[in-house]
């Protein structure tokens, strides 16, 4: 009886190691609406830092990097049901959603700013903030800040990507957008019109609603995929990689404290 308990133990061990996987081929959700992070090209081909990080962290694990393209409401459902292996997509490193995933350490972190369109009077605070209408990106930690701080103040609406909030705001529709400083800057306010609005307001940082910074998103059961992005952080971090990609979009350094 010992002997076939001890065979079965042997048997289940290599059985583990021959499905263990090696990941010399990562799939990445990625959105394609989040300029200059990702956006779809005309040839529909998805560019931006994102893609260019994934290529490189696939590069410093030399393994084959796979892009899926994915609308962003649906970025964690779509890597829980194996759609694809991680997702880089400009995420948070928030409490909420590592209950649910997994994070490599951070790839870089940038506040969050209102923005508003000039000549507007609207401010940052409850009485000026009563009865406006403010645009985020659905699902997103902008959509929960405002939730959280001003539910029944504001009335919140919510799109599935940033190119519909700007559309509207372009259509007067909303009194301010919420979101990320970096795409609404170059995303929005360096796009034509953009001269228009201006951003008003702190830069909001509060690690209670923006988390970490952000972060690969993997399934907790991947924990060797994780520890190996994290390996190809560090190492695109310290043998230039990373500043190279990041001076093609950025003239500052976005990683953070």
């Amino acid at each position: 009886m010992k002997r076939l308990a001890l065979a079965f133990v042997v048997s289940a061990v290599a059985s583990t190691a021959a499905v263990a996987k090696d990941w010399k081929t990562v799939r990445f959700g990625v959105e394609g609406a989040f300029p200059p992070f990702s956006e779809t090209a005309p040839d529909g081909s998805i560019v931006g830092f994102d893609i260019d990080m994934a290529n490189a962290l696939c590069a410093a694990m030399k393994a084959k990097c796979v892009l899926v393209p994915q609308d962003w409401d649906g970025m964690i459902p779509a890597l829980m049901a194996r759609k694809y292996d991680a997702i880089i997509a400009s995420m948070s490193i928030t409490e909420e959603r590592k209950r649910k995933v997994d994070f490599t350490n951070k790839y870089y972190h940038t506040p969050a700013r209102f923005l508003r369109k000039k000549g507007s009077d609207v401010e940052i605070n409850e009485d000026s903030l009563k009865g406006k209408t403010i645009g985020v990106l659905r699902s997103s930690t902008f959509d929960s800040y405002i939730s959280d701080k001003y539910q029944g103040l504001v009335n919140i609406k919510r799109y599935s990507t940033q190119d519909e909030v700007y559309l509207d705001m372009k259509a007067g529709r909303l009194d301010l957008i919420l979101g990320d400083s970096i795409p609404l800057q170059d995303g929005f306010l360096k796009k034509a019109g953009g001269d228009k609005y201006e951003f008003i307001g702190p830069k909001i940082t509060n690690k209670k609603w923006f988390g970490e910074g952000m972060g690969v998103a993997v399934r907790k059961r991947d924990k060797g995929l994780k520890d190996k992005l994290n390996a190809a952080i560090e190492k695109i971090r310290k043998d230039g990689t990373y500043d190279k990609v990041q001076k093609k979009y950025f003239d500052f350094d976005i990683y953070g404290d």
